[in-house]
């Protein structure tokens, strides 16, 4: 097949998987994980059921497409924020404020739905990159003097990731951004 075919179908497969992700997120929104058949998604995405199999064999797959995706679009926002130029400090308090947000966000997320999409590897695999990246900068800032160097940075990391869990239950960014700054503040160099 010519380059030109093979990219047309890729680009169509793409599109269906975007639109297919698309519909579902937004039918488990209005009627709940159990309220979501393939039969909906594809007559929501205009599609046939046999289609739809071809892409995905069941709804929980479909979700856990959709959560992959999210997640990875989180932690390119966070990389991007790592990665801009600034101090070491401004870069993880930056990360931190951002992740915190992220978790806000998911206040009031269906309980149901949070527990079947957090069970999968992509979580456990997503936490430690996290983790990591964020302990790479608590290293640099300590490097800097302005984190603590009594505590290895990946126990600073688990100690940030963990704390800022606290901010799914917090009801504005204000307390968010008050949230993050005690957490900055635990990190600072003791005296």
């Amino acid at each position: 097949m010519p380059k030109l075919w093979n990219e047309t179908i890729e680009e169509h497969r793409r599109a269906v998987r975007e639109a297919v992700l698309e519909v579902t997120a937004a039918l488990v929104a209005e009627h709940g994980l159990r309220g979501v058949t393939m039969s909906r998604i594809a007559e929501g995405t205009g599609i046939g059921r046999a289609t739809l199999y071809k892409y995905f064999p069941d709804v929980e797959s479909i979700m856990t497409a959709w959560h992959e995706r999210q997640i990875a679009g989180h932690l390119q926002e966070l990389a991007a924020l790592r990665d801009r130029p600034g101090s070491a400090d401004e870069r993880l308090t930056a990360v931190l404020d951002a992740y915190a947000l992220i978790q806000q966000r998911r206040r009031g997320h269906d309980a149901e739905i949070g527990a079947a999409l957090h069970r999968g590897d992509h979580v456990a695999h997503a936490e430690q990159h996290l983790r990591r990246f964020i302990g790479e900068l608590l290293a640099a800032g300590a490097e800097e003097g302005v984190v603590r160097d009594d505590v290895a940075p990946d126990e600073l990391a688990a100690y940030c990731l963990h704390a800022l869990a606290a901010a799914g239950g917090l009801s504005s960014e204000g307390a968010v951004h008050r949230l993050v700054r005690v957490t900055v503040d635990g990190l600072r160099p003791p005296g």
